[in-house]
């Protein structure tokens, strides 16, 4: 088997079809999302499609379309995803957010596999609960709204708000289902994929809405070229960023063992990421402004839809609202993946040390203040890159797609994905290497 680059993230995929496992994982994954997209074209009973795509057409460059964009389309169609993965988002913050605050949910929290099933039990509870709120609040909307003179709901009442409701519950539920299956079963982290697969769906028609306006005169081609400059430095950008880490020395002592065997004695590296965090908190910042947002977008009453108008995309309450809760995130999703005071307990324990620093408590103060500066470079990071979308939007009336957080998630789960592909190839090949090393001893 052909040694594996582990240098670059994209390193190795050449070799994806030779490892079957990895194959009937890679094809489990891209059948799931095909069936989520099959199911975001799948229209919920009782909506007039052409009085309801006169309103999303009003709804261009605000929040509710940037909703839109986080349900591959599925919201302005009305399907039966049209609350996509959000509510499953906004229940796991809830539930983490508790966690750090109730003893009763930190103790299940350390209770190892089973306490995780646990935490995993009530998000579901808690994605079930806010699907049904959100989607009666859906439903109550969708009956006071009119577009071009006509209804959007065909028959409003009673049974079309619990049928929208029951409907938009159990495509939720579906949803999450999914996400999990992916995770368990096929390759990268489902939620994140379900979200990269509604965003990518809709960058042609991005691309080609971008083309009419240049064909209209109302942007010029000339900056047509610059966007997708921008567009690839962006990238570019993200890449380098995501990838880049601050790496510590670690020193570890020599120690006698077995006798007179001297182990240890050699150093390596603990790399800490800029922005440990990665796609995370723009996806939980945009999940904690949506929900109320959209349910102020579909409520009949005046002053919900005047605060729902504040946080749109392009006003400044809306930038300033975003850029903290991302910052906000950054901090507390760093928190919960890294323990400075566990990692410096682990490298005690196998005798390294950080050289100039005491072990112990001294080492996990050192870890802390070195990861505190290393997220707030990369909370500014994420928030700037996220922030792009936003002041094209205000200024020259892109399309929300180009730049910020649709391109930050699409290129972080891309990386995410591939990363994962090439632990899975790298320890398939070790595997392989140590079999071969028995029969030889065997032989």
């Amino acid at each position: 088997m052909a040694a594996i680059d582990t240098q670059s993230p994209f390193a190795g995929l050449a070799n994806l079809g030779q490892i079957p496992e990895l194959r009937s994982r890679l094809l489990f994954t891209l059948g799931m999302l095909i069936v989520y997209r099959i199911g975001a074209h799948v229209p919920t009973p009782g909506i007039d499609p052409q009085a309801l795509a006169a309103f999303f057409a009003q709804q261009q460059g605000t929040l509710l379309g940037m909703f839109n964009m986080f349900s591959g389309g599925a919201l302005s169609r009305l399907t039966v995803f049209a609350l996509g993965i959000m509510p499953y988002i906004s229940s796991s913050i809830i539930l983490q957010l508790m966690t750090a605050v109730v003893p009763q949910l930190e103790a299940i929290k350390k209770e190892g596999e089973l306490g995780r099933r646990k935490i995993n039990q009530y998000t579901r509870y808690g994605t079930v609960v806010l699907s049904i709120f959100q989607g009666f609040g859906i439903a109550y909307g969708l009956e006071t709204m009119q577009a071009g003179g006509m209804n959007v709901v065909i028959e409003p009442g009673w049974q079309f708000r619990l049928m929208t409701v029951l409907t938009l519950t159990s495509g939720t539920a579906f949803i999450m289902w999914v996400g999990e299956q992916i995770t368990a079963r096929g390759i990268g982290n489902g939620i994140s994929l379900i979200i990269y697969a509604g965003i990518v769906a809709n960058l042609p028609v991005a691309l080609v809405r971008t083309l009419q306006l240049a064909r209209t005169g109302d942007i010029q081609p000339l900056f047509v070229l610059l966007l997708l400059v921008i567009s690839v430095a962006v990238t570019a950008f993200i890449i380098y960023m995501e990838r880049a880490q601050r790496r510590i020395l670690v020193q570890y002592a020599k120690r006698q063992v077995s006798g007179r065997r001297m182990v240890g004695g050699e150093s390596t590296h603990l790399p800490l990421k800029i922005n440990t965090a990665g796609v995370i908190p723009p996806i939980f910042a945009s999940s904690i402004i949506l929900f109320p947002v959209t349910i102020a977008n579909f409520a009949p009453w005046d002053g919900l839809k005047s605060l729902a108008a504040m946080l749109s995309p392009g006003n400044v309450m809306y930038m300033v609202v975003y850029s903290l809760a991302i910052i906000f995130f950054c901090y507390f999703y760093t928190a919960i993946v890294f323990n400075p005071e566990e990692t410096a307990d682990n490298l005690r324990k196998y005798g390294g040390f950080i050289p100039g620093i005491r072990p112990g408590f001294r080492t996990a103060e050192y870890l802390d203040t070195i990861l505190t500066r290393l997220t707030l470079v990369g909370a500014i990071y994420v928030a700037g890159v996220c922030l792009l979308p936003e002041i094209l939007i205000a200024s020259y009336n892109v399309p929300f797609y180009f730049g910020g957080t649709s391109m930050l998630i699409v290129v972080g789960v891309t990386m995410d994905t591939a990363a994962q592909i090439q632990s899975f190839l790298i320890s398939r090949q070790y595997e392989g290497l140590m079999q071969r090393a028995r029969i030889r001893g065997r032989r």
